[in-house]
């Protein structure tokens, strides 16, 4: 597991790395051997088109130099500060895993900014970084190229609110900025204008500074489940039940935390299914999970609130239940449970079926913590670390 490498790494040293005044110092040999994934950016190739510079370790560099030299930098808060910095740092660290030469010989690396933030989340979760500063930080690397492209879509004011309630879009402009002035490219003033462009339509969107003010939750939710949806209307939600759907590595201590707060309602539980069922947590989980979607169904009949129980780290897993749960008119709650990296091992090592290090590592790997707009409530429970 990457912890093996990278316990060393602390939050405080991220923060001692941060450039200071009066001289803004970068200490590039300290920075470069914090990880081996920062390393290899210095033997990944790019596109000579738009990186006349070189490898992305190259760029990462011009990158983080443009922005310590940027006046709006220098004037920020210093989370801040260390939030775009970090970011600058890791914003390509997606790209080794993503990089292929093309037969026509143009080298692409699809996909990195999303594999990035997963990396990145990684690295700052084992190094004990506080939930907020790291999920902006990998706000931004998942969105660092948006800004570039943001003007040219069908409907760059929805994608600017979207986007806002994922990362800050200033900082993120701010960073795309100097991710435009580290490179050597023919077009660098069009991408620059671009940017500029994609800040304005943050602003008139009024999301520059802040997440979209939607004016209710189910306001927020219904937004985000339809293209068409205005995004200053004022939706009513009438529930049927309320649904809350837990989320969590394994080991996070879900159980616990709904033994000790709702231990009068209903669970649908993964784990208990499969003992249930006599499966095995790693064979088809076919019958398990449709008995589960039955259950639930029975309950969403009749109105009677339930808690879907299960790991549901991923988006995209927590996507399916959620629009079945809606489709009953349930109100949403997600309760994510993330413990420290350590208390995480020990806590697993005390389950009754312990589960792999080398799936949990797998699973962190995959981890995206559930946004706002996935649930009219999401009530986080980390501990610090």
């Amino acid at each position: 597991m990457t912890g093996r490498l990278t316990e060393r790494v602390t939050y405080s040293m991220l923060e001692s790395l941060v450039p200071l005044p009066p001289d803004y110092t970068i200490e590039w040999d300290r920075i470069w051997s914090l990880w081996p994934q920062l390393k290899a950016l210095d033997e990944c190739p790019q596109d000579p088109v738009h990186h006349g510079e070189g490898d992305v370790g190259t760029h990462t560099r011009m990158v983080v130099e443009a922005l310590v030299g940027m006046r709006e930098w220098r004037g920020l808060t210093m989370v801040d500060r260390s939030c775009v910095f970090w970011a600058a740092v890791l914003h390509d660290i997606g790209k080794p895993a993503t990089t292929v030469t093309e037969e026509i010989g143009r080298i692409t690396s699809r996909g990195h900014s999303r594999a990035g933030a997963s990396i990145a989340r990684e690295l700052l979760w084992l190094a004990d970084a506080p939930f907020g500063w790291r999920e902006q930080v990998c706000g931004i690397i998942a969105a660092h190229q948006l800004p570039f492209w943001l003007i040219g879509r069908p409907d760059p004011m929805r994608l600017a609110i979207e986007t806002s309630c994922k990362c800050l879009p200033s900082l993120l402009c701010l960073h795309a900025m100097a991710d435009a002035e580290g490179r050597v490219c023919t077009d660098k003033n069009a991408i620059l204008e671009d940017v500029s462009l994609a800040k304005e339509v943050f602003r008139e969107a009024g999301c520059l500074e802040r997440a979209f003010p939607f004016a209710n939750d189910e306001s927020r939710v219904a937004y985000f489940e339809k293209p068409s949806r205005d995004p200053h209307y004022a939706a009513f939600g009438s529930y049927r039940c309320k649904v809350t759907l837990m989320s969590g590595l394994p080991g996070a201590g879900k159980d616990t935390w709904i033994a000790r707060n709702r231990t009068d309602t209903p669970v649908v539980s993964l784990d208990a299914l499969r003992s249930e069922l006599g499966e095995r947590a790693t064979g088809n989980q076919g019958r398990v999970i449709q008995a589960a979607y039955e259950r639930a169904r029975e309950y969403l009949r009749s109105g009677q609130d339930f808690i879907w129980n299960g790991t549901n780290v991923t988006a995209q897993l927590r996507a399916k239940p959620l629009r079945l749960f809606r489709d009953y008119d349930a109100k949403l709650e997600i309760v994510y449970l993330e413990p420290a990296y350590c208390t995480l091992r020990n806590q697993n090592r005390e389950r009754s079926a312990v589960v792999p290090e080398q799936v949990i590592s797998n699973l962190v790997k995959k981890l995206e913590p559930p946004g706002d707009w996935e649930a009219h409530q999401v009530l986080r429970v980390v501990e610090v670390a």
